[in-house]
């Protein structure tokens, strides 16, 4: 029976993965109002009424929160009126997207947007863009500051480390072992949001008690294996914190499937989608999460501004995205959603 389960978690990932724009192909997509297109070979010889080429690089390709990502870059491309180039490494890798990168600069686009996998080791490819003329930027996942020009961040990183842990105390009862599952263990966004997580227990949650910080490497595969060992190695386990999208639905699914549904607690990062039939099981408590659509969005919208010489200020209005705060190199998108099985359906991506 637990293989039964896995199996229908994975599908239920693969579709949510390739559902979302239909067609997924290994190679570029290129859309430029809603028509493939092929980007300029040099930049120079762009006239006026030449449409940018902005390149989005995520952490993986193929994962439901990534594709969503890439609906709303596309929108944002078509509406705005530039070519967009969304590709990712098969796996989460720095070194992978290292490749890409390179493929990028070779394609002389106008500005690479990228979700960093290590926020030093992809220095010297995005100096090589920069060498180049292209515009470099990071979105959900920053680099070291001086290999971009500015970082759009999806929430301020302390308010979102400190609701996680208080999702997790409440739903625990503030006593208990609790394990951390995250992504690329390299990924400074996660270990921003750790840093959080743990300064805020250590605030207020003296009788909550960390054992492990885990990566699976943005893997349900490996997330749902991780978590099914944790359940074992740790008999008197209270609660898990799932950072990264795969993580949540695959730790809730290891709890249905050992039985401990109501005696270990889920809360951390997801879609509605992967989470809605186990937030109504009470497999999981709670799933925070903002809009990736609209992270697609604004880091198109940001990007060509920057391309047009218009730097973000504080309190900036953008098209289909509301106002946005900027501190000098970073933008926040806004508030994240926490979504339970009371509030869950309100929600579809």
């Amino acid at each position: 029976m637990k293989m039964k389960y896995l199996i229908i978690l994975i599908v239920l990932l693969s579709l949510c993965g390739c559902g979302l724009l239909g067609k997924q192909s290994p190679k570029y997509e290129v859309v430029y109002n809603g028509e493939e297109n092929k980007p300029k070979e040099e930049k120079k010889e762009r006239g006026k009424d030449q449409p940018y080429t902005i390149a989005l690089v995520p952490k993986i390709d193929g994962i439901p929160y990534f594709n969503a990502v890439k609906e709303g870059a596309l929108e944002a491309g078509q509406d705005i009126g530039v070519n967009i180039i969304y590709k990712g490494p098969s796996s989460a890798s720095w070194e992978g997207q290292m490749q890409v990168i390179e493929e990028l600069i070779e394609k002389n686009v106008d500005c690479i947007a990228v979700s960093a996998n290590d926020p030093l080791k992809l220095g010297e490819v995005l100096q090589k863009a920069r060498n180049r003329g292209i515009k470099v930027i990071t979105w959900d996942s920053d680099t070291s500051p001086e290999f971009r020009s500015l970082f759009i961040n999806m929430v301020n990183p302390e308010m979102l480390g400190r609701r996680i842990m208080d999702a997790l105390a409440t739903a625990m009862g503030e006593q208990g072992q609790y394990v951390i599952m995250t992504g690329s263990s390299t990924a400074a966004n996660l270990n921003e949001w750790i840093k959080w997580i743990g300064i805020h227990k250590m605030e207020y949650y003296s009788k909550m008690e960390l054992l492990e910080v885990v990566p699976t490497n943005e893997d349900i595969h490996l997330a749902y294996l991780t978590a099914q060992n944790l359940l074992e190695k740790y008999p008197d386990l209270k609660g898990i914190i799932g950072l990264s999208t795969p993580n949540p639905p695959a730790a809730a699914q290891a709890i249905v499937d050992a039985g401990k549904i109501g005696e270990v607690k889920v809360v951390g990062v997801s879609t509605p989608s992967l989470m809605r039939s186990l937030l109504k099981e009470g497999a999981a408590q709670s799933i925070t999460l903002w809009s990736p659509q609209k992270l697609g969005y604004l880091t198109v919208s940001i990007a060509n501004n920057l391309l047009n010489d218009e730097r973000p200020y504080n309190g900036q209005q953008i098209q289909n995205i509301g106002v946005i705060e900027f501190d000098g190199d970073t933008v926040i998108m806004g508030q994240p959603i926490d979504f339970t099985k009371e509030n869950v359906d309100q929600y579809d991506f």
